[in-house]
């Protein structure tokens, strides 16, 4: 293969009868314009991998450029925009390996793994990767979970957003009499009215994690969304955990890497595996903090140690700060699931939503709850 000229418009558009090379040189340039890191190196990479494949199938050119055009997660929206942007019409649709989770998600390691132990090369698909979003993580094995792991750190959760005190210059809003004076002084007439009109911030987000044994199944997971949070919105996200004893855990989850990050947190957290009180650590929340106008997250299964009625009393003064408050109950993913522990009993009358947490698909609509709140 042979790259066309530098002055070659960035291909001929696909569907001509130009060489498959020249098509993909100009997406790849596409990739750059539009912020991807797709260097030179990279752009070779993929011409060679697609010297293995078929530049006619659109699952093998959408997973051989996202394996080596993209330098890092923060790539992969661009990336799925210019592939459809490009390759639009039925290259980029035909077929059912075309699913709504390719946009998301590379395929699973599992997969990969097996094909190459068969001695066949993987299938592109997203069927593994769309399995793996509904399934309990409790029940996943290592390399499983470890791929749904990699799949939380991707998740980039949205946050409703709430209106300012503060005041920006604006075309439409109230009359902003200060700044119309101002001018009016400087040019010796009301030349212009000014306006203003509040501006908007992120709805701040105080997320409980229990960490007691019956969680520990599921603890490590919610401690990976935490992480997701945190990176997309730092300053309007605090999290806790809850066991024996409240913990502040928001500077270590600031971490880029999430694995970094939950080494800290573990060496954080002193209570590991042990009991739940949780009406005394949201007494102890409320004593300390403030959830004024926050969405309160408490992800447990609901089993209180302590006194049920020092909960319900925690949760209506939780109620009365908080915007939202949710409940994320692992167990309420399953049909016959009812809350009759002493813990959902008694916070259930103060909660806005009890929902699922159970499954990566759990988490992603969570995140949707959080950003239309």
């Amino acid at each position: 293969m042979t790259e066309p000229a530098p002055d070659d418009p960035g291909g001929s558009p696909p569907g001509s009868a130009a060489p498959p090379v020249a098509t993909m040189t100009g997406f790849v340039r596409t990739l750059r314009a539009a912020g991807v890191a797709a260097d030179h190196e990279r752009a070779q990479g993929f011409l060679r991998a697609l010297e293995h494949l078929d530049a006619g199938v659109p699952g093998d050119v959408y997973w051989a450029g996202r394996l080596t055009l993209c330098a890092g997660p923060d790539d992969l929206p661009r990336y799925d925009r210019c592939f459809h942007a490009y390759f639009g019409g039925a290259r980029a649709v035909a077929g059912p390996a075309a699913t709504a989770s390719v946009h998301r998600y590379t395929a699973s390691v599992a997969d990969s793994a097996e094909g190459e132990r068969d001695g066949e090369a993987a299938p592109a698909t997203a069927s593994r990767t769309e399995v793996l979003r509904h399934r309990d993580v409790a029940r996943l094995t290592e390399a499983e979970r470890a791929e749904v792991h990699r799949m939380l750190a991707m998740l980039r959760a949205g946050r409703a957003r709430r209106r300012s005190r503060r005041y920006e210059s604006a075309h439409r809003g109230v009359l902003d009499r200060r700044r119309t004076i101002r001018d009016a002084l400087k040019k010796g007439e009301v030349a212009l009215l000014r306006r203003r009109r509040h501006t908007t911030r992120p709805r701040r987000v105080v997320l409980f994690v229990d960490v007691s044994g019956s969680m520990s199944p599921y603890a490590e997971t919610l401690l990976r969304f935490a992480h997701a949070l945190v990176r997309s919105e730092p300053r309007a996200t605090r999290v806790f955990s809850v066991g024996t004893r409240l913990t502040a855990l928001t500077a270590g989850l600031r971490h880029r890497d999430p694995g970094t990050a939950l080494d800290e947190v573990s060496r954080t957290i002193p209570d590991w595996s042990g009991g739940t009180r949780l009406g005394e650590e949201l007494k102890e929340f409320l004593s300390r903090h403030s959830a004024r106008g926050a969405i309160a997250v408490i992800a447990s299964d609901g089993w209180e140690r302590g006194d049920p009625e020092l909960l319900r009393t925690q949760m209506a003064r939780l109620a009365r700060q908080a915007h939202r408050v949710l409940w994320v109950n692992p167990h309420k993913g399953y049909e016959d699931y009812q809350p009759l522990t002493g813990g959902m009993r008694a916070a259930l009358p103060y909660l806005d939503a009890l929902v699922a947490g159970h499954s990566l698909a759990a988490y992603e609509e969570l995140t949707e709850r959080l950003a239309h709140a």
